[in-house]
């Protein structure tokens, strides 16, 4: 019998979905962090669950140390379904280290790769004046920047980035995604690897971050990533706040390369009221929310039901990270 420990909001969704009869042992987290089953009120220890799902419902005001905290003190951890499709948060690396598999998910690809279209779009076509005309009642004919024809540069070129470049080429743009792996994708008019991102900069009218952050790609967008940039590029991250160096692109930005960016991550989260990024007037920023689509709970709802019913079923488990690689990053 394994036990499973699911944050209540989320077994309100998916309880009914769950095969009855099967060889699961269901332990309820409260709003207010307290262990429940069937009534009874559990410790974390007397929990100790063999399966945790850490999904966008835990985020927020959710009590998600009590739920990781449950997770940790764990002897019987076996599988962390990760409402994430990255890997570097610290508790991760715990996860591993306890001997335990790590599954990622890629439901978050959808929302954002639709974030991007539409902030990008939104600056090419000049919304911001075309708003500000509105509001003062101006007849204002705006001349504004078409996609089609644009050149996208998608460094990460994993489920995000594949769907940013799908949405893209539907615009007519021209996509060089970038990635480890050699080879040709159907998402992309043409493939490069990292070391070429130097030389493929000054042709990009839009360079979109959505590569996970480790060693290698920390502060990657630096001052040399920016001099390399095109005027009147657009910069845009998805991926983490870690990739940028902020003072270097504060700095490139007042000089016109990138002209834009469009940040949804930033290095420290909560952005602090006295960074110059809210105020910046080429920088157009969100509170890391490119990925709250409304279908995000479904679909991730969807992946962590298919993954339950291998693992009860002694089936390999889809999307699973290999301790080395979490470990490494």
């Amino acid at each position: 019998m394994y036990r499973a420990l699911i944050y209540e909001p989320s077994l309100q969704r998916i309880g009914g979905q769950i095969p009855p009869g099967s060889d699961l042992e269901l332990y309820v987290m409260a709003k207010d962090g307290t262990i429940w089953r069937e009534g009874a009120r559990v410790s974390p220890e007397d929990c100790a669950p063999h399966i945790g799902w850490t999904n966008v419902d835990l985020f927020g005001d959710a009590p998600i140390r009590a739920y990781v905290s449950a997770l940790l003190k764990s002897p019987n951890l076996a599988w962390v379904q990760s409402g994430a499709a990255g890997f570097d948060d610290p508790i991760f690396r715990r996860i591993v280290e306890k001997g335990a598999l790590l599954t990622t998910n890629h439901s978050q690809s959808v929302g954002i790769s639709e974030y991007v279209l539409a902030a990008v779009l939104d600056h090419f076509q000049r919304g911001p004046e075309r708003r500000a005309a509105q509001a003062k009642t101006q007849w204002a004919r705006l001349p504004f920047r078409e996609v089609a024809g644009s050149n996208w540069l998608i460094i990460g070129f994993g489920a995000i980035g594949q769907a940013v470049g799908r949405k893209a080429r539907a615009f007519e743009a021209q996509v060089t995604g970038v990635r480890r792996a050699r080879g040709d994708h159907p998402a992309a008019d043409a493939m490069a690897t990292p070391d070429k991102i130097p030389e493929l900069l000054g042709a990009a009218d839009v360079v979109v971050l959505s590569t996970p952050l480790s060693s290698a790609t920390a502060k990657m967008a630096d001052a040399t990533f920016f001099a390399a940039m095109k005027p009147g590029a657009v910069l845009v991250n998805v991926g983490r706040g870690g990739l940028v160096d902020e003072p270097a692109l504060l700095a490139a930005l007042d000089r016109g390369a990138p002209a834009h960016a469009v940040l949804d991550v930033f290095a420290t989260e909560p952005l602090p009221a006295d960074s110059p990024f809210w105020r910046h007037p080429g920088v157009a920023l969100t509170g890391h929310a490119s990925a709250l689509g409304t279908g995000l709970g479904a679909r991730g709802d969807a992946v962590f039901l298919a993954n339950l019913a291998r693992f009860l079923a002694g089936e390999p488990l889809s999307n699973v990270e290999t301790a080395e690689t979490v470990l490494a990053g």
